[in-house]
Protein backbone atom coordinates (compact mmCIF):
# COMPACT_ATOMS: atom_id res chain seq x y z
CA UNK A 1 0.00 0.00 0.00
CA UNK A 2 1.49 3.26 -1.26
CA UNK A 3 1.53 5.84 1.52
CA UNK A 4 1.02 9.05 -0.45
CA UNK A 5 -2.38 11.62 0.28
CA UNK A 6 -5.11 11.41 -1.73
CA UNK A 7 -4.57 15.45 -2.36
CA UNK A 8 -0.90 14.34 -3.19
CA UNK A 9 -1.95 11.83 -5.94
CA UNK A 10 -4.73 14.77 -7.09
CA UNK A 11 -2.21 16.93 -7.56
CA UNK A 12 0.54 14.67 -8.90
CA UNK A 13 -1.87 13.31 -11.66
CA UNK A 14 -3.60 16.75 -12.84
CA UNK A 15 0.08 17.18 -14.42
CA UNK A 16 -1.13 14.80 -17.25
CA UNK A 17 -4.95 15.65 -17.12
CA UNK A 18 -4.17 19.27 -17.18
CA UNK A 19 -2.95 19.23 -20.60
CA UNK A 20 -4.89 20.77 -23.18
CA UNK A 21 -7.44 19.01 -24.76
CA UNK A 22 -6.42 19.38 -28.72
CA UNK A 23 -3.30 17.29 -27.68
CA UNK A 24 -5.68 14.22 -26.25
CA UNK A 25 -7.38 15.21 -29.39
CA UNK A 26 -4.76 14.23 -32.04
CA UNK A 27 -4.77 10.48 -30.86
CA UNK A 28 -7.48 9.45 -28.81
CA UNK A 29 -11.46 8.68 -30.67
CA UNK A 30 -13.67 11.60 -31.24
CA UNK A 31 -15.16 11.45 -27.85
CA UNK A 32 -11.62 12.17 -26.20
CA UNK A 33 -12.32 8.55 -24.41
CA UNK A 34 -9.26 7.88 -22.67
CA UNK A 35 -9.84 3.84 -22.03
CA UNK A 36 -10.13 0.69 -24.14
CA UNK A 37 -12.13 0.01 -26.70
CA UNK A 38 -14.19 -3.17 -27.89
CA UNK A 39 -13.25 -4.24 -31.35
CA UNK A 40 -16.02 -6.63 -32.43
CA UNK A 41 -13.71 -7.38 -36.11
CA UNK A 42 -10.85 -6.72 -37.92
CA UNK A 43 -12.50 -3.90 -39.68
CA UNK A 44 -13.40 -1.87 -36.67
CA UNK A 45 -12.09 1.60 -36.33
CA UNK A 46 -11.45 3.52 -33.44
CA UNK A 47 -14.45 5.67 -33.12
CA UNK A 48 -16.54 2.53 -33.23
CA UNK A 49 -14.33 0.63 -30.79
CA UNK A 50 -15.35 3.43 -28.44
CA UNK A 51 -18.90 3.71 -29.13
CA UNK A 52 -18.81 0.09 -28.60
CA UNK A 53 -17.72 -0.22 -25.28
CA UNK A 54 -19.82 2.38 -24.02
CA UNK A 55 -22.82 0.39 -25.05
CA UNK A 56 -20.49 -2.27 -23.32
CA UNK A 57 -20.56 -0.72 -19.65
CA UNK A 58 -24.39 0.32 -19.98
CA UNK A 59 -25.06 -3.39 -20.30
CA UNK A 60 -23.03 -4.10 -17.31
CA UNK A 61 -24.63 -1.58 -15.45
CA UNK A 62 -28.29 -2.78 -16.36
CA UNK A 63 -29.22 0.61 -17.52
CA UNK A 64 -32.64 0.83 -20.01
CA UNK A 65 -32.77 4.74 -19.51
CA UNK A 66 -32.92 7.86 -17.52
CA UNK A 67 -31.00 6.29 -14.26
CA UNK A 68 -28.69 8.67 -12.26
CA UNK A 69 -24.98 8.24 -12.78
CA UNK A 70 -22.35 8.90 -10.79
CA UNK A 71 -19.16 8.67 -13.20
CA UNK A 72 -16.08 8.98 -10.77
CA UNK A 73 -12.97 10.20 -12.84
CA UNK A 74 -14.63 10.90 -15.58
CA UNK A 75 -12.02 12.31 -18.29
CA UNK A 76 -13.01 14.52 -20.95
CA UNK A 77 -16.51 13.21 -20.65
CA UNK A 78 -16.82 10.67 -23.29
CA UNK A 79 -18.82 8.89 -20.96
CA UNK A 80 -20.60 10.94 -18.93
CA UNK A 81 -21.77 12.69 -21.94
CA UNK A 82 -22.75 9.32 -23.98
CA UNK A 83 -24.98 8.22 -21.19
CA UNK A 84 -26.67 11.48 -21.16
CA UNK A 85 -27.44 12.05 -24.81
CA UNK A 86 -28.12 7.89 -25.41
CA UNK A 87 -29.74 6.65 -22.27
CA UNK A 88 -31.22 10.17 -20.90
CA UNK A 89 -29.37 9.56 -17.65
CA UNK A 90 -28.89 12.22 -15.14
CA UNK A 91 -25.09 12.04 -14.76
CA UNK A 92 -22.53 13.28 -12.07
CA UNK A 93 -19.17 13.18 -13.29
CA UNK A 94 -16.51 13.74 -11.18
CA UNK A 95 -12.70 15.31 -12.33
CA UNK A 96 -9.84 16.90 -10.35
CA UNK A 97 -9.18 18.31 -13.59
CA UNK A 98 -10.72 22.09 -14.14
CA UNK A 99 -9.78 21.72 -17.98
CA UNK A 100 -11.58 18.68 -18.05
CA UNK A 101 -14.35 20.22 -16.48
CA UNK A 102 -14.87 22.88 -18.36
CA UNK A 103 -14.29 21.01 -21.56
CA UNK A 104 -17.42 18.81 -21.11
CA UNK A 105 -19.31 21.94 -19.80
CA UNK A 106 -18.76 23.32 -23.27
CA UNK A 107 -19.63 19.96 -24.45
CA UNK A 108 -22.85 19.20 -22.78
CA UNK A 109 -24.10 22.81 -24.09
CA UNK A 110 -23.12 21.58 -27.34
CA UNK A 111 -24.90 18.41 -27.36
CA UNK A 112 -28.10 19.90 -25.87
CA UNK A 113 -27.54 17.90 -22.35
CA UNK A 114 -26.65 20.40 -19.74
CA UNK A 115 -29.42 19.49 -17.82
CA UNK A 116 -28.54 16.35 -17.15
CA UNK A 117 -24.78 16.62 -16.66
CA UNK A 118 -23.61 17.78 -13.10
CA UNK A 119 -19.94 18.10 -12.54
CA UNK A 120 -17.71 18.05 -9.51
CA UNK A 121 -14.48 19.35 -9.16
CA UNK A 122 -11.18 17.67 -7.00
CA UNK A 123 -10.91 14.59 -5.89
CA UNK A 124 -13.41 11.89 -4.91
CA UNK A 125 -11.87 10.95 -2.03
CA UNK A 126 -12.53 15.03 -0.69
CA UNK A 127 -15.56 16.21 -2.35
CA UNK A 128 -19.36 15.79 -1.29
CA UNK A 129 -21.70 14.42 -3.49
CA UNK A 130 -25.31 14.19 -2.00
CA UNK A 131 -28.26 11.81 -3.33
CA UNK A 132 -28.64 8.55 -4.42
CA UNK A 133 -27.51 6.81 -7.54
CA UNK A 134 -28.47 3.50 -9.71
CA UNK A 135 -25.03 3.32 -10.93
CA UNK A 136 -21.05 3.94 -10.45
CA UNK A 137 -18.42 4.03 -13.13
CA UNK A 138 -14.96 4.15 -12.20
CA UNK A 139 -12.93 3.58 -16.01
CA UNK A 140 -9.31 3.67 -15.34
CA UNK A 141 -9.34 6.35 -12.44
CA UNK A 142 -9.12 3.80 -9.57
CA UNK A 143 -5.32 3.11 -10.44
CA UNK A 144 -5.05 6.95 -9.44
CA UNK A 145 -6.57 7.02 -5.87
CA UNK A 146 -4.62 5.61 -3.24
CA UNK A 147 -7.19 4.94 -0.62
CA UNK A 148 -9.21 2.34 -3.17
CA UNK A 149 -10.80 0.41 -0.52
CA UNK A 150 -11.98 4.17 1.04
CA UNK A 151 -13.02 4.98 -2.23
CA UNK A 152 -15.15 1.93 -2.82
CA UNK A 153 -17.03 2.45 0.89
CA UNK A 154 -17.61 5.76 -0.59
CA UNK A 155 -19.43 4.90 -3.72
CA UNK A 156 -21.18 2.29 -2.43
CA UNK A 157 -22.76 4.29 0.03
CA UNK A 158 -24.08 6.86 -2.71
CA UNK A 159 -25.76 3.72 -4.36
CA UNK A 160 -29.27 2.70 -4.12
CA UNK A 161 -30.05 -0.63 -3.04
CA UNK A 162 -29.37 -3.25 -5.95
CA UNK A 163 -27.44 -0.21 -7.66
CA UNK A 164 -24.65 -1.40 -9.96
CA UNK A 165 -21.04 -0.47 -10.15
CA UNK A 166 -18.60 -0.97 -12.98
CA UNK A 167 -14.64 -0.60 -12.81
CA UNK A 168 -12.10 -1.11 -15.32
CA UNK A 169 -8.52 -1.02 -14.54
CA UNK A 170 -5.18 -2.47 -16.06
CA UNK A 171 -3.35 -4.81 -13.41
CA UNK A 172 -0.41 -6.53 -12.87
CA UNK A 173 -1.24 -10.12 -13.79
CA UNK A 174 -0.11 -11.67 -10.46
CA UNK A 175 2.01 -10.83 -7.10
CA UNK A 176 4.76 -11.69 -8.50
CA UNK A 177 5.10 -9.54 -11.66
CA UNK A 178 3.85 -6.78 -9.41
CA UNK A 179 7.15 -7.14 -7.20
CA UNK A 180 9.40 -7.63 -10.01
CA UNK A 181 7.84 -5.10 -12.46
CA UNK A 182 6.75 -2.27 -10.45
CA UNK A 183 9.67 -0.54 -9.91
CA UNK A 184 11.36 -1.21 -13.17
CA UNK A 185 12.49 2.41 -15.15
CA UNK A 186 9.88 1.51 -17.84
CA UNK A 187 7.33 1.43 -15.71
CA UNK A 188 7.78 4.40 -12.93
CA UNK A 189 7.84 6.14 -16.71
CA UNK A 190 4.28 5.24 -17.06
CA UNK A 191 3.02 5.50 -13.55
CA UNK A 192 5.43 8.73 -12.39
CA UNK A 193 6.49 10.13 -15.48
CA UNK A 194 3.62 10.33 -17.02
CA UNK A 195 0.66 9.81 -15.19
CA UNK A 196 2.48 11.75 -11.26
CA UNK A 197 0.87 8.48 -9.69
CA UNK A 198 -1.00 5.55 -10.71
CA UNK A 199 -0.63 2.75 -8.02
CA UNK A 200 -0.73 -0.43 -10.53
CA UNK A 201 -2.06 -3.43 -8.38
CA UNK A 202 -2.94 -7.38 -9.46
CA UNK A 203 -6.70 -7.87 -10.04
CA UNK A 204 -6.63 -9.75 -6.70
CA UNK A 205 -6.34 -7.27 -4.59
CA UNK A 206 -9.15 -4.58 -6.94
CA UNK A 207 -11.40 -7.59 -6.21
CA UNK A 208 -10.37 -7.39 -2.28
CA UNK A 209 -11.56 -3.74 -2.21
CA UNK A 210 -14.45 -4.39 -3.68
CA UNK A 211 -15.52 -7.00 -1.36
CA UNK A 212 -13.85 -5.34 1.38
CA UNK A 213 -16.61 -2.37 0.19
CA UNK A 214 -19.30 -4.71 0.20
CA UNK A 215 -20.17 -5.07 -3.29
CA UNK A 216 -20.84 -8.44 -4.82
CA UNK A 217 -19.05 -9.16 -7.75
CA UNK A 218 -21.29 -10.31 -10.48
CA UNK A 219 -18.61 -9.97 -13.85
CA UNK A 220 -15.05 -10.10 -14.96
CA UNK A 221 -14.15 -9.10 -18.15
CA UNK A 222 -10.58 -9.76 -19.89
CA UNK A 223 -10.04 -6.51 -22.36
CA UNK A 224 -6.79 -7.26 -22.80
CA UNK A 225 -6.81 -7.53 -26.52
CA UNK A 226 -8.72 -4.88 -27.11
CA UNK A 227 -6.74 -2.20 -25.39
CA UNK A 228 -3.56 -3.34 -26.82
CA UNK A 229 -4.95 -3.01 -30.24
CA UNK A 230 -6.26 0.61 -29.05
CA UNK A 231 -3.10 1.63 -27.60
CA UNK A 232 -1.78 0.56 -31.21
CA UNK A 233 -4.12 2.92 -32.97
CA UNK A 234 -3.52 5.46 -30.54
CA UNK A 235 0.54 5.10 -30.92
CA UNK A 236 -0.07 5.10 -34.75
CA UNK A 237 -1.74 8.19 -34.40
CA UNK A 238 1.03 9.76 -32.48
CA UNK A 239 3.90 8.98 -35.02
CA UNK A 240 2.06 10.25 -37.65
CA UNK A 241 0.82 13.43 -35.80
CA UNK A 242 4.20 14.47 -33.67
CA UNK A 243 4.99 17.97 -35.50
CA UNK A 244 1.23 18.81 -33.56
CA UNK A 245 1.96 17.02 -30.76
CA UNK A 246 4.97 19.79 -30.16
CA UNK A 247 3.14 22.27 -31.69
CA UNK A 248 0.18 22.21 -28.78
CA UNK A 249 2.81 20.20 -26.07
CA UNK A 250 6.59 20.97 -26.42
CA UNK A 251 8.60 18.21 -25.34
CA UNK A 252 5.72 15.59 -24.83
CA UNK A 253 5.99 13.15 -28.09
CA UNK A 254 8.44 11.30 -27.14
CA UNK A 255 7.62 10.96 -23.77
CA UNK A 256 3.96 9.89 -25.32
CA UNK A 257 5.10 7.37 -27.52
CA UNK A 258 7.61 5.85 -24.77
CA UNK A 259 4.37 5.80 -22.35
CA UNK A 260 2.30 4.19 -25.19
CA UNK A 261 5.33 1.78 -26.67
CA UNK A 262 6.08 0.38 -22.99
CA UNK A 263 2.18 0.37 -21.76
CA UNK A 264 1.78 -2.50 -24.85
CA UNK A 265 4.70 -4.17 -24.13
CA UNK A 266 3.72 -6.09 -21.23
CA UNK A 267 0.21 -6.95 -21.74
CA UNK A 268 -0.24 -10.48 -21.47
CA UNK A 269 3.35 -10.88 -19.83
CA UNK A 270 3.20 -8.27 -17.39
CA UNK A 271 -0.25 -7.01 -17.21
CA UNK A 272 -4.21 -7.51 -18.34
CA UNK A 273 -6.88 -5.09 -18.53
CA UNK A 274 -9.96 -6.21 -16.45
CA UNK A 275 -13.58 -4.98 -16.66
CA UNK A 276 -15.54 -5.50 -13.21
CA UNK A 277 -19.41 -5.40 -12.93
CA UNK A 278 -20.58 -5.82 -9.15
CA UNK A 279 -23.75 -4.88 -7.21
CA UNK A 280 -24.82 -3.32 -4.24
CA UNK A 281 -27.03 -6.27 -2.81
CA UNK A 282 -27.13 -6.83 0.71
CA UNK A 283 -25.74 -3.50 3.50
CA UNK A 284 -22.64 -2.55 3.44
CA UNK A 285 -20.06 -2.89 6.31
CA UNK A 286 -20.63 0.73 7.17
CA UNK A 287 -24.33 1.18 6.66
CA UNK A 288 -27.14 0.18 9.23
CA UNK A 289 -30.23 -1.00 8.49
Amino acid sequence: MTSITPQEAYQATNQHYELPAELFGIYLDQRLKYSSGLYTDEHTDLDQAQTNKLHFVARQLGLTGGERLLDIGCGWGSLTLFMAREYGCRVTGVTPSRPQSEYIRAQAEKLGVADLVTLELGSFADIEVTGRFHAVTLLGSIVHMPNRTAVLRKAYGLLGQGGSMYLSESCFRDHAAYEEFSRRPGTKHVTEGIFGFADMVPLSVLVEAVESAGFSLTGLTDLTAHYHRTIEEWERRVEASRDRVEMVAPGMSEPLVRYLRTANAGWGYTTKHYALSALKSRMGPTEAP
